[in-house]
């Protein structure tokens, strides 16, 4: 019989695809046989000409799962896909039909199966089919991911567990994600007070650490849609710091700090120069992860020539520093099948934070 697990989440970037990985690597100790499926995919990529949820595509890699994406994907959100749903090209039996036949093979094929959710409960509603009725078509047992302070956390919590309870999901575990270490236990003895009362039981998730939260250089080349020049290999270093090149060249050195993006405009020659010709040095390089080169001014040939010869890497493109550190900041980094440091440190730190044994007791 397969066992079941619904990861859902009080909000996008939750740390679903974390916990999902973890407990794909946990439960794999235990089963011969352990599975994945988004049954509702809101962020896709093509591949093989149909759209796939990319967090379907990141497990399959991630743990060899073939690319049987009809049964780990089968409702992936088009670009069109609510229009003509909308518009009545999409019928809703048809929605059900395939998440009932993934569900169905899937239940065949493996002895444990991961099932994540997309947001919050009531991602999907728009399609009729939402995370506490895909939760509910499963018959699986819902984990609610969620972090940030106590009080937020509750509210959250319990915005969506009347959402799986109204659906008849089976509403059974609250993981917290994200804790600060030094809270880490105080944090648990609140919420546990909080939803024991509920027949919620409670557990701990990671601890918050910058090698998850931050992006990689690739995923800032994706966000930004450009690609790297210079050093391929620096493109899954993890970007702990970004750093504006505003002030000084001496400055900007001076203020360097542990693996720093840096945005420097494009009319910034002496300082694109003395950039590049740190990036030969060890020190230094551990310390610049790259640069985005910004600004519709020309980079003067010289210097051009000296930023390609230094091999270090950068993103070129129009808009202004500002704007590119906005986007920067704005955005959450959410994993990849090529984040191999933090796959790896998910795994490592798996058993460490997470009570599989207990998790699985209660499915």
């Amino acid at each position: 019989m397969c066992r079941k697990i619904f990861i859902a989440g009080t909000q996008q970037h939750s740390g679903k695809s974390t916990v999902s990985i973890a407990l794909m690597h946990l439960a794999a100790k235990k089963y011969d046989r352990v599975g994945y499926v988004k049954p509702i995919g809101p962020k896709v990529e093509m591949i093989q000409g149909r759209a796939v949820d990319m967090d379907a595509i990141l497990m399959a890699r991630v743990f060899d799962l073939g690319e049987e994406f009809d049964l780990m994907s089968p409702l992936a959100f088009h670009r069109d896909f609510t229009r003509q749903f909308l518009g009545g090209l999409i019928a809703r039996e048809e929605i059900y039909r395939k998440v009932l036949q993934a569900r169905d093979e899937l239940e065949k094929r493996y002895d444990f199966l991961v099932i994540e959710g997309a947001g919050h409960g009531g991602v999907g509603s728009v399609i009729g089919l939402n995370n506490a009725q895909a939760a509910s078509l499963f018959d699986a047992t819902v984990m609610i991911i969620t972090s940030g302070g106590i009080g937020s956390a509750i509210d959250a919590v319990q915005l969506n567990v009347s959402l799986y309870r109204q659906e008849r999901a089976r509403m059974k575990m609250v993981l917290i994600n994200r804790l600060l270490p030094d809270k880490r236990e105080m944090a648990l003895s609140s919420l546990r007070n909080a939803f024991t009362p509920h027949e919620i039981a409670v557990f701990g998730g990671f601890d918050y650490s910058p090698i998850l939260a931050n992006p990689t250089l690739a995923h800032v080349s994706a966000l930004l849609k450009i690609p790297i020049t210079g050093d391929q290999a620096a493109r899954r270093r993890i970007i702990h710091h970004i750093q504006l090149g505003a002030a000084s060249a001496q400055k900007v050195i001076d203020e360097l700090r542990e693996s720093t993006l840096l945005i420097v405009t494009s009319s910034r020659d002496e300082l694109i120069v003395t950039l590049s010709s740190l990036y030969h040095i060890p020190a230094f390089r551990q310390k610049i992860v790259g640069l985005i080169v910004a600004g519709r001014h020309p980079v003067a040939k010289v210097s051009q020539q000296i930023l390609d010869d230094s091999g270090i890497p950068y993103i070129r493109l129009p808009e202004t520093t500002s704007t590119v550190f906005t986007t920067l900041m704005e955005d959450v980094s959410k994993i990849t099948a090529v984040d191999d440091e933090k796959i790896a440190w998910i795994k490592d730190h798996a058993d460490r934070h997470i009570d599989f044994a207990a998790i699985d007791a209660l499915l």
